[in-house]
């Protein structure tokens, strides 16, 4: 798979914002490791986690860099078993770039490749007190015109430890990938 290294071309950027998409590779696993944990609110994995996301599923992540600094990430594949459901696993902006649409820009950048146009469904699981995962999935299903399904995902007694909240998991679809209802 080769990889991409050009400005999205897949929604347009705000005027002014020099943010480029592109497909990761293995070293990027580091940077997006340091985003995850400067996050404070992400679920921090093993850095060998990210490198393998960045190797083996670049069709289905991106990185998001600005002046060569990695300023966000979305680490999804493609279900073993459905190859029309996209599992997005972790979404990551940094602190400076909230609130700017990016989540939204790295999720259409992955939706739009030529790769995955056989994707029809998003799946997610989003625990109760992430609202601003509520609101990029909600939004993603109100950009295709579809719905939003939600259902038990993982109990907090599956998570080791204490202290993890329930996941719930959402279902956006179906939609057409390449062609957005707004």
């Amino acid at each position: 798979m080769s990889v991409l290294t050009t400005k999205n071309t897949t929604d347009s950027a705000p005027q002014g914002d020099s943010v480029t998409l592109r497909q990761p590779v293995a070293a990027d696993g580091r940077e997006i490791w340091r985003l995850v944990s400067d996050s404070g609110v992400l679920d921090l994995n093993s850095p060998y986690c990210y490198l393998m996301m960045c190797q083996f599923f670049p069709a289905t992540c991106v990185v998001a860099e600005e002046d060569g600094r990695c300023v966000g990430f979305a680490t999804c594949f493609i279900d073993p078993k459905r190859a029309d459901r996209l599992f997005v696993w972790q979404v990551g902006v940094a602190v400076d770039q909230r609130g700017k649409g990016l989540a939204s820009r790295m999720l259409l950048d992955v939706l739009r490749r030529a790769e995955n146009r056989q994707v029809h469904y998003v799946e997610a699981t989003i625990g109760p007190s992430n609202k601003a995962s509520q609101a990029l999935f909600t939004g993603l299903a109100r950009r295709y015109g579809t719905e939003i399904r939600q259902q038990a995902g993982f109990t907090p007694e599956m998570f080791p430890g204490a202290g993890h909240e329930a996941e719930d998991l959402y279902i956006i679809g179906p939609f057409d990938a390449a062609n957005p209802a707004v």
